[in-house]
C-alpha cells in the first residue's frame, strides 16, 4: 500500500521499495489537459481540486496526492485579497492587509471561509477515492510565510530588524491559524502534512531562523497530530543545523543546496529528506533520461522521498514527471 509506504518514508523507517512524490504541487498544463480540469476553477472547487489533484497517482504513479497547488488558500481565509490567475499563472496574493501584530485578529471561522472550505473538502474526496492506496497529504503554512502575505515581504522582513519583538508577537498569533487549519485537515483525512514556512537564504539569515522560528517549529511538531514535513524553498544550507533541531519528521529540500549526496550528509541520518530532481535545470530544461539519472542519484544517496524539488513550473512536460517514477518503480 502506497500510503504506508510514503508515511513510512517521511518518517525516515526503511521502506521495501523507493519512495517517489511531492509535498508542493505537481500540476502542469499539460496535466490539466490529461485530467480535463484547469486553473483557476480547481482552485475554488473541492470536487475538481480532487479530480486534479488525483492525477499524480493516477497519471504521474506517485505515493501521494496533495491538492492545495497555491500558496493563498489560509491567507485568503483570513482577509487577503487574491488573484487566482489562470492556466499559465499561479494565484497571488495582493495587498497586505496588516501594519503591526495588534492588526492580527481572527477567529476559527476563518475555516469556514470557502477558500479554506475548498481544500477542505477535496482532501475528504481524495481520502475516500484512495483509501490505503496513496497518501493524501495536506498543506498548510507557517507563521513566517503568512506574515509575508499578511504584512507584505518587505515590510515583514524590515521589521525583523527595527521591530523584532513585534514581529514575535504576530507570529506567536499566527501559528495559531496553521494549528487549527492543520486540524481541519487533519479531521477531513490528510494523512501527513507539509508545513510550508518560506525562511530562505534569499530572504533572511540563519539566525533569523534560529531566532524566530526553530521554536515555534518545535512547538508545531508538537502541537499537530500527524507527520510533519517542512519545505523552505532556496539555499537552507546555513540553517539546516537548526531545522534538525526543529524534530520535523521530513526536510523537502531545493537543489540549490547542492546533491542529493551533500544534502543527505548535511542533515544526518536521522532528518528524513524528501526532492532531489531540480525543477528548472532537470524537468523543465532536460529530458527524461536527464531525469531519470537525477532520480537515481537521489535515491542511491538515500533521500527518502524522491520527487521534484519545489512546486513545478507550469509548462513541465508530464513525460518528464512521469520519468521519476518510471526510473524507481
Amino acid at each position: 500500500m502506497s500510503a504506508s509506504l510514503f508515511l513510512d518514508a517521511v518518517m525516515g523507517k526503511p521502506t521495501p521499495e523507493p519512495v517517489v512524490g511531492s509535498g508542493t504541487s505537481i500540476v502542469t498544463e499539460e496535466l490539466m489537459d490529461i485530467t480535463g480540469v484547469s486553473f483557476p476553477e480547481a482552485h475554488q472547487d473541492s470536487e475538481l481540486m480532487a479530480k486534479l489533484a488525483i492525477g499524480g497517482y493516477t497519471v504521474l504513479g506517485y505515493d501521494n496526492v496533495m491538492p492545495l497547488f497555491s500558496v493563498c488558500h489560509d491567507s485568503v481565509a483570513l482577509g487577503c485579497p487574491v488573484n487566482w490567475g489562470d492556466r499559465r499563472h499561479m494565484p497571488d496574493c495582493r495587498n497586505p492587509i496588516w501594519k503591526t501584530d495588534e492588526d492580527v485578529k481572527f477567529t476559527k471561522d476563518f475555516l469556514k471561509h470557502p477558500s479554506a472550505q475548498v481544500p477542505l473538502g477535496a482532501i475528504s474526496i481524495l481520502k475516500k477515492q484512495l483509501g490505503d492506496d496513496c497518501a493524501v497529504c495536506g498543506k498548510v503554512f507557517g507563521p513566517w510565510t503568512l506574515g509575508y502575505h499578511l504584512f507584505g515581504i518587505e515590510d515583514f522582513l524590515i521589521n525583523t530588524l527595527l521591530e523584532p519583538d513585534m514581529i514575535r508577537r504576530a507570529i506567536d498569533k499566527l501559528k495559531q491559524v496553521t494549528v487549527w487549519y492543520a486540524e481541519a485537515q487533519i479531521e477531513a483525512g490528510a494523512d501527513c502534512l507539509l508545513l510550508a514556512d518560506h525562511a530562505t537564504r534569499d530572504l533572511c539569515s540563519p539566525e533569523a531562523y534560529r531566532d524566530f522560528l526553530m521554536d515555534v517549529h518545535k512547538e508545531l511538531v508538537e502541537r499537530i497530530n500527524c507527520p510533519l514535513i517542512l519545505h523552505i524553498c532556496g539555499d537552507t544550507t546555513d540553517r539546516v543545523k537548526y531545522i534538525r533541531k526543529s524534530r520535523i519528521d521530513c526536510f523537502h529540500w531545493d537543489t540549490k543546496c547542492g546533491s542529493s549526496k551533500d544534502m543527505r550528509q548535511l542533515a544526518g541520518d536521522k532528518l528524513s529528506l524528501m526532492g532531489g530532481v531540480s525543477n528548472i535545470e532537470i524537468l523543465h530544461e532536460g529530458g527524461p533520461e536527464e531525469v531519470k539519472k537525477q532520480t537515481q542519484a537521489a535515491a542511491d544517496a538515500g533521500i527518502n522521498i524522491v520527487g521534484p524539488e519545489c512546486a513545478v513550473p507550469l509548462d513541465v512536460r508530464v513525460e518528464n514527471l512521469k520519468a521519476i517514477s518510471e526510473q524507481l518503480k
